[in-house]
């Protein structure tokens, strides 16, 4: 049985590690808090479970990255967004679906320092928020929590076309936010 001391270790020990960790693949941090606080819920609960074949570390980040894709099979349920063209799609490729001159993605430089990837990644944070909801789900996903295609599919039942158009729409708004407001200053 889990002491109460116990679980105040926990919290205290891993409650940050977990939140950063939830943050970026969710996006805001109030559902980040909530994953978090559940998942020393479940774990709390389910304790006698726990064989200690992994860490409690590695097990309560296990517990998290399943209320994370969760979160994402419940979010998708409610996510009725059309998917309409985006309306500047052509200006991207040709005919034969190259890139356009003027599309054509520019050289990145992303810097090597810790403190330039720590504010690369809050720029890609923002820049996920400007995505619709679906398709920010489908990108964590597959980027962030490296599910496949027919994973992802399965999770939000969609089809696998719809699936590439979202990931492909999604990687293009992507590129051209971080373009303005990371790698092109």
């Amino acid at each position: 049985m889990l002491s109460q001391l116990n679980a105040e270790k926990w919290v205290s020990d891993y409650s940050d590690m977990l939140y950063r960790f939830a943050l970026p693949r969710v996006n805001d941090t109030e559902i980040a808090k909530d994953l978090v606080q559940d998942t020393f819920l479940a774990a709390w609960r389910n304790y006698e479970n726990f064989k200690g074949e992994i860490s409690e570390k590695n097990w309560l980040y296990a517990i998290l990255k399943n209320k994370i894709i969760d979160h994402f099979r419940k979010a998708s349920t409610r996510l009725t967004d059309s998917m309409p063209g985006m309306a500047d799609e052509e200006a991207y490729f040709d005919e034969a679906q190259h890139w356009t001159a003027s599309a054509a993605p520019n050289e990145w430089d992303a810097g090597e320092s810790p403190i330039e990837k720590k504010e690369f990644y809050e720029v890609l944070r923002k820049c996920k928020t400007r995505l619709k909801k679906i398709q920010d789900t489908v990108f964590t996903l597959k980027y962030l929590e490296g599910l496949d295609s027919e994973e992802i599919c399965k999770e939000l039942n969609i089809t696998a076309s719809n699936y590439w158009v979202l990931i492909h729409r999604a990687k293009l708004q992507l590129r051209a936010c971080l373009e303005k407001n990371w790698f092109i200053k």
